[in-house]
């Protein structure tokens, strides 16, 4: 099987056998693996100012780096950023570039998340009013912003197969508890989720939904809305993968779990028991799980921490050799 089908089959939690499928919802050390900035971190200004013989050589570029970072990594999905470009166009043709280098050998992953996240700092007081005196208003913009999710995923479809599904990155929770309330969840994010999702899967595609943080009181919610897979399952927000593949491993996929926080500052022999506590535990039940960090390889976390915690998956976390 490709790397692709491998990934789909976990998404579908179907057992797979052979090593469990590994993917990063983004990997940032690509100065220090490769010499290269990073897409998502290139100035878009910079991009206006390009003939079009430096945009085929700069689209050429960031295509490679995808894919010279799931090689070396060997990552079985790739989350696309379409940046510099951000019109229809440039990102069709960063996927098509994509494509044409790999063929079907990935599965390839856009952001696509219409609902609220946590609001930053400046705008937090004034989100919270409004989520109390004016959720009609802000319920309109989320039917807006499902519509536009919805509109750019059926115009990717009729370019053909450039895309296989979406990420869902609006953050909902902090550490300690969700920053909206349980009934504020069923009224601002659900029905927004539920659409968006519907919409996806009958397009074709196939969904994750990330969030950080202690998703546990709305975990039951998050799973009703039918993603096909939850990521990041995050260990310093209290989320235990054992608890969540026994409660919901039959109805979704999960990715992720590997504490970020010990691969940067923890000890090798914490980072050592943490990796491997999540391979037997996201290994129960022989199927839907695909081996991630609880966040993604951030700017300033070691390289050599993230070859220590794939040199151990490569030797653990295979399902033939376990009997799982």
């Amino acid at each position: 099987m490709t790397h692709r089908e491998r990934f789909i089959r976990t998404l579908k939690r179907e057992k797979i056998g052979g090593q469990v499928p590994h993917f990063e919802l983004v990997f940032f050390l690509t100065m220090e693996a490769f010499g290269k900035v990073h897409p998502s971190h290139r100035e878009y200004g910079q991009w206006n100012q390009m003939s079009l013989t430096e945009k085929k050589l700069h689209m050429e570029d960031m295509a490679g780096l995808y894919l010279d970072t799931a090689r070396r990594f060997h990552h079985s999905g790739i989350f696309v950023h379409p940046n510099p470009g951000r019109t229809f166009e440039e990102i069709q043709w960063l996927l098509e570039t994509i494509r044409e280098k790999s063929g079907d050998e990935y599965y390839l992953t856009m952001h696509g998340d219409p609902t609220w996240s946590i609001p930053d700092g400046n705008t937090m007081m004034e989100f919270s009013r409004r989520m109390y005196e004016e959720p009609e208003l802000l319920n309109e913009e989320s039917e807006r912003r499902t519509e536009a999710c919805l509109e750019l995923a059926a115009r990717l479809d009729s370019h053909g197969h450039l895309l296989d599904g979406f990420t869902l990155c609006s953050d909902y929770c902090f550490n300690v508890n969700p920053f909206f309330s349980r009934e504020k969840f069923e009224e601002l994010i659900t029905p927004y989720l539920s659409s968006v999702i519907r919409g996806y899967r009958e397009l074709g595609y196939y969904t994750i939904k990330h969030t950080d943080g202690n998703i546990m009181p709305i975990a039951d919610l998050l799973v009703d809305c039918g993603p096909h897979a939850l990521h990041s399952l995050d260990p310093q927000g209290g989320v235990s993968l054992g608890t969540m593949m026994q409660t919901y491993g039959d109805r979704v996929a999960l990715i992720g779990n590997v504490n970020c926080g010990l691969l940067q500052t923890g000890t090798d022999e914490e980072c050592r028991a943490d990796v491997l506590r999540s391979l037997h535990e996201g290994m129960q039940n022989g199927g839907g799980y695909l081996f991630s960090t609880s966040n993604c390889i951030y700017t300033g976390l070691p390289l050599s921490r993230y070859e220590l915690m794939l040199s151990l998956w490569e030797q653990y976390g295979n399902y033939d050799r376990t009997g799982n």
